[in-house]
């Protein structure tokens, strides 16, 4: 590398920026606080108080949203949406209210749709909640359905505004039923987002040191996107201090349920004043998050058939710039065939670190699934096997339409197995 790259570096072929992409954030929705260039203390104040809170027309979305969990444990959120009036999305400006919108409508439909559990649910979303999210929707190039991008990348805020991004100082902006865990869920997936910055980061400079043929930037960014993945599943672990399984399993993941590949809503959902005819779409996923597509793409990982066509389909819930990152990569110069060629053994080995690290992370993936699905639904049978279980409300009976699929609709497990074993076939053997 010259000594003039040092002060003045070509640009980057994968300019985050042009994909909404943040330096410090990455595909999370940026806190407002940091880098916006505030001209007056005033203006500042209006931009946190523009992302927490909906410009005062939409006081009826947003008193219902801060009711959410009270107003489904006590069966009336659907009189209160009921009773809502119709507001046009047309007085919303800018992408910061637009996504805030799109969570608080999103957060409302799922109460809807699921206030009663999966045997009271409803066929129709009525018009004056159905057609401003459709609206918004369509702006944000989003479905009208809750979604990853929805549930953690824009649902967020610190307590502390100069304090650091860690869980003590993080909290949601909307919320469900399931009280602490609901939040630990939320937040230490974005944590898991925050950690994968550093590799979203070496993917450009990765992609940029192969055309300028630079190997010792290329090996410098591998190991960042290496030390990135293992930091995602440290990140992971804190699951266990904050989410608690049967809470998770029988409050929390009916409301992350869409009406695609459920058999609790086999024929979708009829969106009033939008379409005649029912919709239907998968509920929020891990796999809508474009991190770990991001990373797959760079290292030329091909799952197989079944397994890419879901992954695919996911990407439809992304934000589209995040999505059309995601295809910049696969449409970029091939690491993996730039590593072969070059016949470099320290390349290959901080390749194989990364898929290492990949794999790893699936594996640890697998195992948080295992202990808050299948081992949540396993006690879940055994409790309604029990000849003196009472029915008890709708909505403390565990759901069981979902019990061995993801709520995007994935059969889980074998979808899950597949794709960290077909990570591992990245490696490049010796």
């Amino acid at each position: 590398m010259q000594a003039s790259g040092d002060t003045e570096e070509p640009p980057l072929p994968l300019a985050l920026s042009r994909f909404q992409v943040s330096e410090e954030f990455g595909f999370l929705l940026p806190d407002p606080l940091v880098g916006a260039g505030c001209a007056s203390p005033s203006a500042c104040h209006r931009k946190i108080e523009g992302l927490t809170e909906l410009p005062a027309p939409y006081g009826p979305w947003m008193d219902i949203a801060h009711e959410l969990p009270q107003l489904i444990a006590s069966h009336q959120l659907r009189s209160r949406v009921h009773q809502m009036p119709q507001l046009s999305s047309q007085h919303l400006r800018g992408r910061e209210e637009l996504h805030l919108a799109h969570l608080v409508l999103s957060f409302i439909t799922m109460g809807y749709v699921w206030q009663e559990g999966e045997e009271g649910t409803v066929q129709v979303l009525p018009r004056n909640l159905a057609v401003p999210y459709w609206e918004v929707s369509q702006a944000l190039g989003l479905p009208p359905i809750l979604s990853h991008a929805d549930f953690v990348l824009a649902n967020w805020r610190r307590k502390d505004p100069n304090g650091p991004l860690e869980i003590e100082n993080l909290d949601t902006i909307i919320t469900l039923p399931g009280g602490e865990s609901l939040q630990g869920f939320i937040l230490v997936t974005l944590l898991v987002e925050k950690a994968a910055v550093p590799g979203i980061k070496a993917i450009s400079r990765a992609l940029g040191a192969i055309l300028q043929g630079d190997e010792e930037t290329l090996h410098r960014a591998l190991e960042e996107l290496a030390g990135a993945i293992e930091a995602m599943r440290e990140a992971l672990r804190q699951m266990h201090d904050h989410v608690d399984p049967e809470v998770f399993y029988s409050e929390i993941r009916i409301f992350l349920s869409g009406w695609k590949d459920n058999p609790a809503m086999p024929h979708g959902l009829i969106y009033e004043g939008v379409s005649p005819e029912p919709l239907a779409y998968s509920g929020g996923s891990a796999a809508q998050s474009s991190v770990l597509h991001a990373f797959d793409e760079l290292l030329g990982i091909c799952h197989r058939q079944d397994c890419a066509a879901f992954l695919h389909r996911m990407r439809d819930y992304m934000p589209p710039p995040h999505r059309a990152f995601v295809e910049e990569i696969r449409g970029a110069v091939s690491l993996k065939q730039h590593v072969l060629s070059s016949g470099d053994e320290r390349l290959r080995a901080a390749f194989n670190r990364c898929v290492s690290a990949l794999t790893d992370f699936r594996s640890y993936h697998i195992s948080i699934v295992t202990k808050y699905i299948a081992t949540a639904a396993a006690k879940a049978r055994a409790r309604r096997a029990q000849p003196c279980a009472s029915a008890g409300p709708a909505l403390g009976k565990p759901p069981s339409a979902l019990e061995a699929k993801g709520t995007g609709g994935s059969h889980i497990f074998s979808f899950l197995k597949s794709i960290r074993d077909t990570t591992r076939e990245g490696m490049i053997s010796a």
